[in-house]
């Protein structure tokens, strides 16, 4: 965090176009560490598979912030979308099957 505001040339040399990414990962990973504390609170007995799939989607989701800081274009890549798409599908359906465990 402090390198993108007081180093950005360390970016650059680095050929990193978009440094502000980096702090876009370190917010999201925040908001994603007290949905996950926030989880264990409410739901401490929940299943291993769905903590699982949360702990994959919402570590991994913020992590696909890294790669956009070489480009936009880096989201074309076919591995960016599979792991996009995966994350996407593991912490939506974690979720859900969080809440349906947790009415049921």
């Amino acid at each position: 965090m402090l390198a993108t505001m007081q180093r950005p040339e360390w970016f650059s040399r680095r050929g990193v176009v978009a440094p502000m990414r980096f702090r876009q990962l370190h917010l999201d990973w925040v908001s994603m560490g007290l949905i996950l504390i926030a989880i264990d609170q409410v739901v401490p007995d929940r299943p291993v598979w769905i903590t699982a799939l949360l702990a994959f989607g919402l570590v991994v989701n913020p992590l696909l912030f890294v790669p956009l800081a070489w480009g936009r274009e880096q989201s074309e890549r076919p591995l960016y979308r599979v792991v996009t798409g995966a994350s996407f599908v593991a912490a939506s359906g974690g979720l859900t099957a969080l809440a349906v465990y947790a009415l049921i």
